[in-house]
């Protein structure tokens, strides 16, 4: 009786209705919050591994080239290997590419809320599942990352002059500057469809 409910289920496995039949798996957001979580951890830990080893190999200014430089293809690879999309933002952004849409917008607006409250903002995170046209479910999860002390060197209330003089040379029109430490400085942003 096994030898033939074996032959069956091969039988079914095989057969054109089985391989036309989509089974649908059960969204799960838990799961698919861990999952975005564990992307940005890794993400975010890539790209201040090459902060550091450029801060330590030549200070701020050969850090400075590891964010205009290779911070896009350090996210690109990440979001590749993730099969999610992945930027950076900030209400004050550096590069043009990292201005927040109007969701983000909100969240970071959040963020700077909940930090005036009291709140760590190395611990302030966003994760909202919407609807796709098609269907799926998407996660959309931002992280707060919050000033830190290597950041503040190109970031902070004082920056050193040829630092700053670099900096205008490549970013004319920069506004993330001022920032004291661990205020919050902008998020990380993680999409995945499910």
């Amino acid at each position: 009786m096994r030898y033939f409910a074996k032959i069956t289920l091969l039988s079914f496995l095989l057969s054109p209705f089985a391989q036309s039949t989509t089974f649908a798996q059960e969204f799960n957001k838990e799961t698919a919050v861990q999952e975005v979580k564990a992307i940005t951890k890794a993400f975010a830990g890539s790209l201040q591994s090459e902060l550091q080893g450029a801060m330590k190999s030549g200070g701020p200014l050969n850090a400075l080239n590891v964010c205009n430089v290779e911070a896009m293809p350090i996210t690109a690879k990440s979001a590749e290997n993730s099969n999610a999309l992945i930027s950076r933002v900030s209400l004050k952004n550096r590069n043009p590419a990292n201005v927040p849409n109007d969701w983000q917008r909100a969240v970071l607006e959040d963020f700077d809320k909940r930090a005036a409250d009291g709140e760590d903002p190395a611990t302030m995170a966003s994760a909202t599942v919407v609807k796709t046209d098609d269907g799926k479910h998407q996660m959309r999860f931002m992280k707060a990352t919050p000033a830190g002390g290597v950041c503040l060197a190109c970031h902070g209330q004082q920056i050193d002059p040829e630092l700053q003089s670099k900096l205008d040379e490549l970013y004319p029109e920069d506004k993330a500057t001022g920032y004291s430490l661990g205020e919050v400085r902008g998020a990380i942003v993680v999409i995945k469809d499910y």
